[in-house]
């Protein structure tokens, strides 16, 4: 359903703030006038996730406590499910990359900047409670890298902004947001490719083995030059072939199939097709090398 992305310094309040809007939400679900979907609110969190303040001591800690906060959202993601992300997530990019996962799961996105001075960020550091206290380095590092959302980037807006000194958060604006705001249709970068099956290798290989084998046996017991052929490859697949008026040799016609297969192996060991059709049966095959057949031997 929605992807709520909350971002802020260290220490901004952050969890509150998710507290408050997972809150208003669960409410309105629970209001009898509402009449619309079924729907969960799931707050992910370093906490939720069992991600030490350490690990944000340096770059190499740091990345995999990333990678288990994305796939978390991944996990979650879907069309019964608000999920708000009470992290940092103070670099744009990995903004940007829940982005892509949220418009490929076909769900709405918002970002919640919760917007506190650094002196105040320090302050409430120190009053941290349960193990949840910053280094004072690394809450200097992290406040200096941090790269502030912006209202003008698709991948952070629609975007509201919470000043550490406002009692709530904007309940209306972040539920019409997550509940009628534009579900925005995955790009061609964020699509799975379609994948050919195991065994089209093969079954690319043996079929055009076996159309050629096919041909050369119809021409040689019919004895004819040109025309349409019907070829038999098994019981239930058939091809029909429109042919040159002339002899064709079997060099010419294993030429024809070596080139065939080369052309389309390529597609299939790297797992892309024609605009994501994956059809790659013993019939399809047959067709296109019919086709290839009859654009190469034209006179």
């Amino acid at each position: 359903m929605a992807l709520i992305t909350i971002s802020g310094y260290p220490c901004s309040g952050k969890s509150r703030r998710a507290a408050q809007i997972k809150g208003h939400i669960e409410k309105r679900l629970a209001d009898p006038d509402y009449t619309g979907p079924s729907l969960s609110v799931t707050v992910l969190s370093d906490d939720t996730l069992n991600i030490g303040r350490e690990a944000y001591n340096d770059s190499r800690s740091e990345k995999p406590a990333r990678g288990t906060l994305f796939t978390a959202v991944q996990r979650h993601l879907g069309s019964g499910t608000i999920v708000i992300v009470d992290s940092l997530n103070y670099i744009k990019g990995f903004r940007y990359q829940m982005y892509c996962a949220a418009r490929e799961t076909k769900v709405r996105v918002c970002t919640v900047y919760v917007l506190a001075p650094p002196e105040q960020c320090r302050e409430w550091n120190k009053t941290s409670e349960g193990g949840h206290v910053y280094p004072p380095e690394t809450l200097d590092n992290l406040i200096q890298r941090y790269e502030e959302p912006s209202s003008m980037v698709r991948w952070d807006s629609p975007l509201f902004t919470i000043s550490w000194t406002d009692s709530d958060v904007p309940a209306d604006d972040i539920w019409r947001a997550a509940t009628a705001g534009i579900v925005k249709p995955p790009n061609t970068g964020t699509q799975a490719v379609a994948k050919a099956p195991s065994d089209a290798l093969r079954t690319l290989e043996s079929t055009s083995t076996t159309l050629v084998s096919a041909l050369v046996s119809e021409q040689a017991s019919l004895g004819s030059l040109g025309g349409t052929l019907t070829l038999s490859l098994s019981s239930t697949v058939k091809a029909r072939i429109a042919l040159p008026a002339r002899t064709l040799t079997l060099s010419e016609l294993q030429r024809l199939k070596r080139q065939f297969v080369a052309l389309h192996k390529r597609a299939i060991t790297l797992g892309t097709t024609e605009k994501g059709a994956v059809d790659w049966s013993e019939e399809s095959v047959a067709g296109k090398f019919v086709v290839y057949l009859e654009e190469n031997l034209r006179p």
